[in-house]
């Protein structure tokens, strides 16, 4: 059987190089998409090193036509096409007050349209290899729970969750897939930056910052980018193939569905 692909976008670092490394020691060829191209190539070069097979993708999610132009490379150079990981976010703390329409259109068209362009660019080559496919998508825990200080972020995360049903409804009958992954407190740079963001605003330090989001993990501690990529890892093969529409949460017992 040839290799099968995974594309991931947001790829060069936290989350999003985490899956990427997963997914090539699962066994996929991968394109490892992100704007900091220096960054995304080190990556593909290390999953390379170790063994596995990569290819670095400078791609700006924003841009409909960059998507399509970077999946259809991926595809043609890698042989296949199976699997979107629509992993690239953004994250800004917005109190309501603060919210401008510069900052609204910045955060929508990265989270939402972003996504939208990733799963039509994916169900093109799906189509063009005339079988199916997995499409993956980036939610949070802030899109299943409003949470404080995130109307942007926690709105288009919601918003996420909402297409990746649609999706699921609309692909089904071609045996494309259409899931989503909720991470709850990663040890990212994006998080680290929110709860520096949220302490400031508050006249408190990062680490009060931090502990609005981490307080009541029935776990006991934050995730690691290692923890989310494993979830991804399941939405990715074959054992979740009869999955489809769905939300799986991950975020150490923050809340219970």
């Amino acid at each position: 059987m040839a290799q099968e692909v995974a594309f991931v976008t947001g790829a060069a670092q936290g989350i999003g190089e985490a899956i990427s490394r997963r997914l090539a020691s699962d066994g996929f060829a991968v394109a490892v998409a992100d704007m900091k191209a220096d960054k995304a190539q080190e990556v593909a070069d290390s999953i390379n090193q170790d063994g596995g097979r990569a290819i670095a993708v400078t791609l700006d999610v924003t841009d409909k036509v960059q998507v399509r132009s970077a999946v259809e490379k991926a595809a043609t150079q890698l042989g296949d096409f199976n699997v979107i990981v629509n992993n690239a976010g953004l994250g800004p703390t917005t109190p309501i007050e603060s919210i401008t329409p510069e900052m609204f259109d910045k955060v929508y068209h990265v989270n939402v349209a972003g996504t939208i362009w990733g799963i039509q660019a994916a169900v093109e080559q799906f189509r063009a290899r005339h079988h199916g496919g997995k499409i993956i998508n980036a939610t949070s825990q802030a899109g299943v729970v409003g949470n404080p200080n995130l109307m942007l972020y926690s709105s288009t995360k919601f918003a996420v969750r909402g297409l990746t049903q649609v999706a699921a409804r609309d692909l089904a009958k071609e045996g494309i897939t259409a899931n989503a992954y909720a991470p709850g407190i990663v040890k990212t740079p994006m998080m680290m930056d929110i709860a520096h963001e949220v302490g400031k605003n508050a006249g408190k330090d990062d680490e009060w910052g931090m502990s609005t989001f981490s307080d009541g993990i029935a776990m006991g501690r934050l995730s690691e980018p290692s923890d989310v990529a494993n979830a991804v890892s399941f939405l990715a093969g074959h054992d979740s193939d009869y999955m489809t529409g769905q939300t799986l949460i991950v975020d150490g017992g923050m809340q219970f569905q």
